[in-house]
């Protein structure tokens, strides 16, 4: 891996063919012992343009790659795990995991004081490269990685020229570094590194000359400056200031402890911690078991051994601050009250850091700590990783280790629990020391450690929640706003990037969600390779799928900091998350929990409290009902996608994902149900209903109307993943059910991309009946907007389809469309046998309420014609019917025309009064289509009343209410009704009539076309 691609087994080297088997062999190297995805292996071989046999060709492939391994008689073997496959492998027969290993052997034997033994595996581990990684192998994606690979090279090398100046051996590197920046010019920590070698060797002016260089190098490649670490490095040699290389010392808490000037030379010596009590006192004997110390016999015996001492020891504990921390004043202000109460405070202080993984709660913990280490806390600082989201610290073990820094020989400490809780209360008494506890897991681990002392206090951090430590302030972290999370990029990476990519560096914050780790991640990235612009950056995370492989830099990876909360979850509750981010929603309802694990308990959202308690799901809202509203963190929802791919069954996701589609389609169906007092003029298809408990159902459909404005984009977009996942049945049934919702609201354009979308789905599956059914509906909407060539086409294709099922229900509904249009162009005789057709269709199939919608529409004919009674006779049988099944906008659209039945009339004042009490009704309950009706209709009662002002007044109205919801037929109706009043104003009268012309010749209105021209032509 570590050059070109090369298998060797027992017999010598392998041939791996050229092209898709080595492409395939290198991505499942890359992630040995772990599962890569089929879909991954065919991204990487044809990125964005696969053949439809692809899947089948990767098989191909890695058929052959096994017989390939098992012929050469080797121990590795690749064994097919859903999603994808895994390559089982020693990670000692892989170069690159044997390099990454002997890298973090180095940092361990560096961070124990033996940098030489540091020194020796790093270069081991270079030496294992035979050129640049992965050379020659075709694929852009795997391309990413290998840059990787060497980046972690270059970085391991920067470690051992870091510890080697440390050490003392500058002389012996200014040829190396020489060459390795002639290599990587644009590389500031080399360069650092060489200036710090040649000046301590005695050669400033070389040193200031390879400042220059690089200064030079910059300008004339990038047009940017040298970094302000290197230019302080400059100043220091000009200076003469430099300090001399010290020996490296044991601790280096983190790999990114600052160096002198950020180029790898060593840092002023720190502080020195406290000497260990056994050094401090003399043990009495080696505890080891080694040689005993040479103190003479006298010493060696009873009588002149020296016993044990406690001595007052000054712990500082706390692991190095970061200079470019981000803080939010309030909350610094707000904890900082917290732990310095003063002499008023009646018990110890104590502060509880939470937030998802990532916000920064113990860089947080730890700049604060820092902060108030001298002035608040003079008597010491302790701190502990309580690994919370590992392998809990115990709390004996914890207090062992705090006895110890606070100066209590480890004779002396005792065994039992209790005995070393009172010993650090007792040492802590009447002491001014702030206790850091990095990553608790509960607030059993935290209780044992709270001091007694009123002048001490103890600031936690915890993924969960820890409510139950009784009297600590709590702080929750979440995502920076973006003001700070630009601060935070500038502080990185340099405020002229920033600047000079302001849209990038706002489109990067947005990608990454504003989470602090992710984007101090990119940030690292960006600033190791200043030649990278924002917007590649952006580009590179833009693909979900690849997201988490680029949030990764060195140590830090947003994936590691996941797992620890992840794994630290019940297994049923990584289940659940897994199952979660299959939703396509911003938010999540309660009752989803229950859907997606098929549990039918009261409240399904208890399910969800756990993840809400570990910071992996956050509370985003309530509802109307008093029910709670959930939302993933991007990153989190990539994240348990990807597990979800990696550990769930391809038939496990399709059950749950039918019982979550099934869900949706029962409540959506019920809502229906209540609005128009049950199951009728609309058609349903076989797919499996999820009932959530009936409670629950009752709540939250109190008001359907609202129920559905509310999951309005949630049930979109189930129509668009059912549609996509094969669930065709459920599709077209829920993009149907939902024009509930579309007619009411006016939402001509959801209408429209639901339906079509779930027709491209039912088509593709044969399915007759759904085809039918979404295209009767698309001629509704054809219809409303007056595109009725369209509508038609539509509506006879369905009816067709219909006819041959014997389907009465979708027969009436394609047969009253029908008589609609052909009564709207004033196909009167055509009209009526279709509204007679549609009226026996609906009585066959037992639809009462599409009886009287029937009854109402064509009750206008017969006012039309001047049979007023029977239209009277008509509306009267239809309200009767609504107010039986109890559908309120049945009921609106019937009065409505018993207003106009008025106007036939001639009552006008008692039109006027059924108009306006109609309009109420339609503007209480959100219906924009009504409203725009009424508008009209008011607009012409008083058009007969010859109140011209008032008739002008609601034709305005009218037009802005319709053209508002892009009804452009209804607004130019609106339009030709103001024209007739507008005779003495000609300009006006053209103004309102030129886009009507354009409306009624688009969509073939006859009689409404005449007369725009006549008055366009009188005009």
């Amino acid at each position: 891996m570590l050059g070109p691609l090369q298998v060797r087994g027992k017999a010598g080297p392998l041939r791996v063919p050229p092209g898709r088997q080595e492409v395939i062999l290198a991505a499942l190297l890359l992630e040995a012992n772990r599962v890569v995805g089929t879909n991954y292996l065919v991204d990487l071989i044809w990125e964005d343009n696969p053949p439809e046999t692809a899947r089948t060709q990767v098989q191909i492939c890695v058929s052959r790659l096994r017989k390939l391994l098992a012929g050469a008689d080797s121990t590795v073997s690749i064994t097919t795990r859903p999603p994808g496959y895994v390559l089982h492998v020693d990670t000692g027969d892989v170069d690159s995991l044997l390099f990454t290993g002997l890298v973090a052997m180095a940092r361990r034997q560096r961070d124990e004081g033996e940098p030489e033994k540091a020194v020796a595996l790093l270069k081991s581990a270079v030496a294992l490269w035979q050129g640049d990684s992965l050379s020659g192998l075709e694929s852009g994606p795997l391309a990413n990685k290998a840059r990787q690979l060497d980046e972690e090279r270059l970085s391991a090398v920067e470690l051992r020229m870091q510890l080697e100046l440390e050490l003392g051996r500058h002389d012996r590197l200014v040829g190396e570094l020489q060459l390795l920046t002639h290599e990587n010019p644009l590389r500031e920590r080399l360069r650092g590194q060489l200036m710090c070698a040649l000046y301590w060797s005695g050669r400033q002016a070389e040193a200031l000359e390879a400042f220059r260089t690089g200064r030079r190098i910059l300008g004339q490649e990038l047009g940017l400056e040298p970094g302000r670490e290197l230019r302080r490095l400059e100043q220091a040699i000009l200076a003469g200031e430099l300090p001399p290389p010290v020996r490296a010392q044991p601790p280096r808490p983190r790999d990114d402890e600052p160096e002198v000037y950020g180029t790898g030379a060593p840092a002023p010596a720190p502080r020195r911690p406290a000497a260990a009590p056994a050094e401090a006192t003399g043990p009495a004997e080696d505890r080891t078991g080694g040689e005993p110390d040479e103190r003479g016999a006298a010493e060696d015996s009873p009588a002149g051994r020296a016993e044990p001492q406690a001595h007052d020891a000054r712990p500082q504990q706390l692991p190095a601050a970061t200079s470019d921390f981000v803080a939010d004043d309030a909350q610094l202000a707000a904890l900082e009250k917290a732990l310095t109460g003063g002499r008023e405070r009646k018990a110890v202080g104590l502060a509880v850091i939470t937030g998802k993984p990532g916000t920064g709660k113990s860089t947080l913990a730890v700049n604060l700590a820092h902060r108030l280490a001298e002035t608040g806390f003079p008597d010491g600082q302790l701190y502990c990783d309580l690994r919370g989201t590992g392998t809990p610290a115990t709390t004996l073990e914890v207090l062992g280790r705090f006895l110890r820094a606070l100066g209590i020989p480890g004779q002396l400490i005792p065994e039992s629990l209790d005995e070393r809780a009172e010993m650090y209360r007792t040492r802590l008494a009447s002491r001014r020391v702030l206790v850091v506890l990095d990553d608790a897991a509960s607030e059993s681990q935290v209780q044992r450690l709270l001091p007694g002392s009123r002048d001490c206090a103890v600031l936690v951090t915890s993924r969960a929640r820890l409510t139950a430590l009784p009297g600590a302030h709590r702080v929750e972290l979440d995502v920076l706003d973006e003001e700070r999370a630009l601060k935070l990029l500038s502080r990185i990476i340099g405020e002229e990037r920033v600047e000079g990519e302001a849209a990038s560096a706002e489109a990067l914050v947005r990608t990454v969600g504003r989470l602090p780790l992710a984007l101090r991640i990119v940030a690292a990235r960006l600033a190791a390779r200043p030649h990278w612009t924002l917007a590649s950056m952006v580009h590179r995370l833009a693909n979900e799928r690849h997201r988490l492989d680029e949030l990764a830099h060195g140590e830090m990876t947003m994936r590691a900091s996941l797992s620890l909360t992840y794994n630290g979850l019940a297994a049923e509750d990584r289940g659940l998350l897994r199952l979660l981010s299959m939703a396509r929603t911003p938010t999540l309802p309660g009752w989803l929990a229950g859907a997606l694990l098929d549990d039918d308990r009261p409240v399904p959202s208890d399910l969800l409290e756990p993840l809400v308690d570990m910071q992996m799901l956050d509370v985003v809202g309530v509802e109307r009902t008093g029910g709670y509203r959930y939302q993933f963190h991007e990153i989190i929802r990539v994240y348990a996608r990807e597990q979800l791919a990696a550990q769930d069954t391809p038939e496990l996701r399709r059950d749950a994902l039918v019982r979550m589609a099934g869900g949706w389609m029962y409540l959506a169906q019920e809502a229906h149900r209540k609005v128009y007092g049950g199951d009728f003029t609309v058609l349903h298809g076989d797919a499996p209903r999820w009932a959530p408990p009936p409670s629950c159902t009752e709540e939250l459909l109190t008001d359907p109307l609202a129920w559905f404005d509310a999951e309005q984009g949630a049930l979109c977009g189930m129509v668009e993943q059912a549609a996509d996942e094969g669930l065709h049945d459920v599709s077209w049934n829920l993009a149907t059910t939902l024009v509930t919702l579309f007619e009411v609201r006016g939402h001509y354009d959801l209408w429209e991309q639901t339906h079509v979308r779930a027709l491209s789905a039912v088509r593709k599956a044969g399915n007759l009946r759904g085809t039918a059914a979404v295209r009767a509906s698309l001629g509704s909407l054809y219809m409303s907007r007056n595109e009725f060539d369209m509508a038609r086409q539509a509506l006879s294709s369905a009816l067709d389809v219909f006819q041959a099922l014997d389907e009465p229900q979708g027969e009436a509904l394609c047969r009253r469309d029908m008589a609609l249009i052909a009564r709207t162009n004033g196909e009167d005789d055509t009209a009526l046998a279709l509204y007679d057709r549609s009226l026996a269709d609906f009585d066959r199939a037992g639809d009462v309420v599409g009886r009287a919608i029937v009854l109402t529409q064509s009750a206008h004919i017969r006012m039309r014609r001047g049979d007023t009674d029977a239209a009277q006779a008509q509306l009267d049988e239809a309200l009767e019917i609504y107010d039986g099944v109890g559908y309120l906008g049945g009921r609106a659209r019937t009065l409505r025309r018993v207003g106009q039945l008025l106007l036939e009339r001639g009552e006008l004042d008692l039109a006027v009064l059924t108009f306006t009490e109609v309009l109420e009704l339609c503007r209480d309950s959100g219906d924009v289509i009504g409203e725009g009706h009424l508008l009209r209709d008011l607009g012409q009662a008083f058009v007969l009343m010859g109140r011209p002002d008032r008739a002008t007044y609601f034709f305005d109205r009218a037009v802005a209410a319709r053209e508002q919801i892009m009804d452009f037929g209804g607004g130019a109706l609106a339009r030709l009704d103001l024209a007739r009043l507008l005779d003495d104003e000609p300009g006006r009268s053209r103004e309102l009539l030129t886009p009507a012309l354009e409306v009624f010749t688009s969509r073939g209105m006859k009689r409404e076309l005449a007369e725009t021209r006549r008055l366009l032509g009188a005009g």
